[in-house]
């Protein structure tokens, strides 16, 4: 690489990981402080935190993905603490950047299930260094904790955005009972806070939970109560259903052309409806240790199959294999906190040249418990619709030079 070309890598910015480093120096107190506000707890103590330790100039940004926190909710909690909510909805961006990629990129862990913190964080992070470069922030906080991996998916974007403020989260290394903070709250006029006995992450794509009575792989239920878009309807016992894609995105279901969000909130409770879309399957934290986590992605669940399908049906076979083999690698870098590098960059451009390519439409039979292919339609196929007459036009074509 030519010289004049190299852009040293920008020197980390400092991390923030543990309440001391707030209250004991930290941050100038006049000076404009972010955190990411989800409206839990979490979030809301480290507000309180912050105004008890003196930052004057609080500013509580909000990130809108379809999650299932109210803005009404989260209004409350910043008014009530005396800071300025910023809420951003990135519905929008989130559909048409991560989640298409995720989808012509087949994002599923491992096998075990589709990724989706991984795909928020990202944007997230992108918002909060912005909102940082317009108000001249000293920080951007937030409230990931040590078996989380979204703390170093955010700090990790963070960084390669180029923010180089102070980051990260004081529960890394000071976590804080469940309790001492509902007591904190509640003397600061909060006592209406959820009463979650598992944590939870919500956007357009996923809702997720885990921790509390999920800790345990070998034993654990979740209540059927906590599902809402793959709870079963009784009074189904089948559908039909057609999704179209055109150059690798969804753009239609049964011919209704709509954006990505839609089509995604569609399909949730359309495919929820047969209780399809919930998996279970351990994450990697950075040290190595496994984690659960529950998900219902009934619109994942459908949408990846259908691309699989359509892919295979439009591209060589070599093609198809060779992004088989970097579909891990684009899952990883992404969960590591890497989206914003340049081997995640590069491993997406050859499956968005596949994704191209792909256009078509799958027809689903759904039932509860289970779904069937009745069509896959490409609109440059390489699939064969009467092997009969192909073998014998092939067999007569490659015979023709012995005949003369």
């Amino acid at each position: 690489m030519p010289l004049d070309t190299y852009t040293p890598p920008r020197a980390p910015a400092r991390t923030v990981r543990s309440f001391r480093q707030i209250t004991d120096g930290g941050p100038d107190r006049g000076a404009p402080v972010i955190t990411l506000f989800s409206g839990g707890l979490d979030s809301s103590y480290l507000l309180l935190r912050l105004k008890e330790a003196g930052f004057r100039n609080i500013h509580a940004l909000s990130v809108d993905l379809g999650e299932d926190e109210s803005s009404a909710h989260k209004r409350r909690i910043a008014d009530a603490l005396g800071v300025r909510l910023h809420i951003r909805d990135g519905r929008q961006d989130f559909a048409d950047e991560f989640v298409s990629a995720a989808i012509y990129c087949q994002a599923v862990y491992l096998g075990t299930h589709p990724v989706s913190s991984t795909l928020s964080r990202p944007l997230i992070a992108r918002y909060a260094a912005e909102l940082a470069g317009e108000l001249g922030a000293a920080a951007v906080l937030h409230t990931a904790n040590r078996s989380q991996n979204t703390l170093r998916r955010l700090n990790g974007a963070l960084t390669l955005l180029g923010y180089d403020g102070v980051i990260g989260s004081p529960y890394d290394l000071d976590p804080v009972d469940r309790d001492e903070k509902m007591l904190a709250l509640k003397r600061a006029g909060l006592d209406r806070m959820s009463e979650r006995v598992v944590s939870g992450d919500s956007n357009l794509w996923c809702r997720e939970f885990e921790s509390g009575t999920l800790d345990d792989p070998e034993d654990h239920v979740v209540p059927e109560h906590m599902y809402r878009w793959s709870s079963r309807r009784s009074d189904l016992t089948e559908a039909s259903l057609e999704v179209r894609f055109e150059h690798g995105v969804p753009v239609a279901v049964d011919g209704s052309a709509a954006p990505l969000p839609t089509l995604i909130e569609q399909l949730n409770r359309r495919v929820g409806a047969f209780g399809l879309g919930r998996y279970s399957g351990l994450e990697h934290l950075a040290g190595g240790e496994k984690v659960l986590e529950i998900r219902e992605m009934p619109a994942a669940w459908l949408l990846l199959r259908s691309y699989r399908h359509l892919e295979t049906a439009a591209l060589e076979a070599e093609t198809v294999r060779e992004k088989m083999a970097l579909e891990q690698l684009w899952v990883r870098e992404a969960l590591e906190g890497r989206w914003f590098g340049e081997l995640r960059e590069a491993a997406q451009a050859f499956m968005a040249f596949c994704a191209h390519r792909v256009s078509g439409s799958v027809r689903w039979r759904l039932t509860h418990g289970g779904a069937e292919t009745r069509s896959i339609t490409a609109d440059a196929p390489r699939y064969l619709r009467d092997r009969e007459s192909w073998e014998r036009e092939s067999a007569r074509v490659e015979a023709a030079p012995f005949r003369s």
